[in-house]
């Protein structure tokens, strides 16, 4: 039975890849790293990813979303460069890699986004897509002037342009600082809270961590809403699945009935069915993968 999924520290980039449903397949097709960002940001980044790829086949990647945010600048075969802001996604994410292609995201940490949009709750982007002007568009750049489409495009291309990662990572760095974080102490609750229930197996039960927390329920549901995007069952059971799917990833034989009791659930039956509803097939099909 692995070990709870612990929080990295701030500033430290995971190097698990949880998530990435077949993560040898696209490991061995895309250039794919992790960097922390600059000492300000790191509260309420996970890390930036990078991926480049040349590919003479398309690839359909899959991950199971964290429950993060992220920031995305792609540069994909027959498209203008652009930006995008990707709330939560509910469900399989499915997308073509195909000919030459550049992606520069920013994985924020469940509760880290509102800070650098404190305009708008997080459950408005769950489920969605947005253009990066929709977000941010109304923010103060630099020296407290308006943030334009201009100015926009310019970060755009200062990210995406660069073959040099580093200068990359730089460009990320600049365009978060010029947006925020605006501190926010109802931000540092929901990602303490949101760290807990990935770091501490023994959180199961929403009521117990809002009486933990000194919260109602529906205060605790509220808190998730505005700043994480979803609601903390809905973390609960998605730490589970990326568990579960990093243990069908691995060479060796599951037992899926220890794992499930492992993971607070009450049969096996119930995490196959959580398991096969997010990534489309049941464990047992999916491991020998």
């Amino acid at each position: 039975m692995p070990g709870p999924s612990a929080s990295p520290s701030p500033g430290t980039p995971r190097r698990d890849t949880r998530g990435i449903v077949d993560a040898s397949g696209l490991l061995t097709r895309v250039r794919f790293r992790r960097h922390a960002p600059a000492e300000p940001l790191r509260p309420y980044l996970e890390h930036y990813w990078l991926i480049d790829w040349d590919l003479t086949e398309p690839y359909v990647t899959h991950v199971v979303p964290h429950p993060s945010v992220n920031v995305v600048f792609q540069d994909l075969p027959g498209h203008e460069p652009f930006g995008e802001v990707a709330g939560i996604g509910l469900g399989l994410f499915s997308k073509e890699l195909a000919g030459r292609g550049r992606v520069c995201g920013v994985q924020f940490r469940p509760g880290g986004f509102r800070p650098f949009a404190p305009g708008r709750a997080v459950a408005d982007l769950t489920g969605r897509e947005m253009p990066l002007g929709e977000v941010f568009g109304c923010g103060l750049a630099e020296g407290g002037e308006r943030a334009d489409a201009a100015g926009l495009d310019d970060a755009v291309h200062a990210v995406l342009g660069p073959d040099d990662e580093h200068a990359r990572v730089a460009a990320l760095d600049a365009f978060l600082l010029r947006h925020g974080p605006a501190p926010d102490p109802q931000a540092d609750l929901a990602m303490e809270l949101a760290d807990r229930i990935r770091a501490d197996r023994t959180v199961r039960r929403v009521g117990d961590l809002a009486r933990e927390a000194g919260l109602s329920v529906r205060a605790l549901q509220r808190l998730f809403a505005a700043y994480v995007g979803v609601g903390p069952k809905w973390v609960v059971l998605r730490y589970r699945i990326h568990e579960a799917l990093e243990r069908a990833e691995s060479a060796a034989a599951v037992d899926w009935a220890d794992l499930a009791a492992g993971l607070g659930y009450a049969d096996q039956a119930h995490l196959v069915r959580d398991f096969t509803a997010t990534v489309g097939v049941p464990p047992t099909a999916y491991a020998p993968r």
